[in-house]
């Protein structure tokens, strides 16, 4: 199983660097961060925007993946969100995984003016804004319409440095959305209860789609911080059910919920990375 971070783009530029460098340098597998224009907790505090933080990280490292966990519709249109992806993609050098979601009902959902969609709208729109996604980054020109999104005659040239595009990491928690991950994802990212997880996790056995499968810990009851035998027991009960990649949240002075102790990142580091590649 691959093991990644989550850092939240919420520090002084020198030290979210200095940091995505050390954790490059750990062995880390891949580095990812919260795509909201706010969020939650840190609504009042200092949040950057994450296409732009990503860069900067690209720029600054030379191996580990990156990604955002994940975009949302609320905020985005998919082609101004395909080209600054595209893009990315050539400044990291194909590092680049694009984590997409159906967009909550916080503040990102009404901080434009709009309203806040039901359900089975957000489902909606997720399937028709993956779809515009999937289209705009294999084809150098694009025209498409559909409930929510109108393209005419987008541009997207050089187009991606990972062929044939690049990859689409669809957040999917329910039988609808899962329907998007099956029928455009190259990954599948999920959080939460374990029984919801384990259903779909089924839904996607039933399709015959083959793809990675990214857990989002720690969101909830797991603490795989604690030590490094609850770390490994989270590993191996989800490896059980197929899951390729496991994120964890690095620990922050002063959250409320993220307070292991961060050399733990380090232990994981030296005693569990390696074995997971062995």
């Amino acid at each position: 199983m691959r093991i990644g971070v989550l850092l939240l783009p919420a520090d002084p530029w020198p030290e979210s660097l200095a940091l995505a460098r050390r954790i490059e340098e750990m062995g880390y597998d891949h580095l990812w961060t919260y795509d909201h224009l706010s969020w939650r907790r840190y609504r009042d505090q200092p949040w950057h925007a994450a296409i732009p933080w990503l860069t900067g990280i690209a720029a600054g490292t030379q191996r580990i993946r990156l990604g955002t966990m994940v975009s949302s519709p609320n905020f985005r249109h998919p082609v101004t969100l395909a080209k600054e992806a595209m893009t990315l993609d050539h400044i990291s050098d194909g590092r680049l995984t694009l984590g997409v979601g159906a967009g909550g009902i916080g503040f990102d959902a009404t901080v434009l003016g709009g309203q806040v969609l039901t359900p089975g709208e957000r489902a909606r729109r997720l399937d028709e804004f993956v779809g515009h996604l999937d289209a705009l980054l294999r084809s150098p020109a694009t025209s498409r319409s559909g409930e929510y999104y109108t393209i005419d005659e987008a541009r997207m040239i050089p187009g991606s440095v990972q062929q044939p595009r690049v990859p689409l990491a669809v957040a999917a928690g329910g039988p609808k959305t899962m329907r998007t991950v099956i029928s455009y994802a190259d990954a599948w990212i999920t959080e939460g209860d374990f029984a919801k997880i384990r259903a779909n996790s089924a839904l996607l056995d039933e399709s015959g789609r083959t793809m990675d499968r990214i857990l989002l810990a720690d969101n909830g009851d797991d603490r795989p911080l604690v030590s490094v035998d609850a770390f490994t027991d989270l590993v191996g009960r989800y490896a059980e059910l197929g899951f390729t990649d496991l994120v964890f949240h690095h620990p922050r002075a002063g959250d409320p919920v993220w307070t292991d102790d961060p050399a733990m990142v380090e232990k994981i580091a030296t005693e569990v990375l390696p074995g997971l590649r062995g």
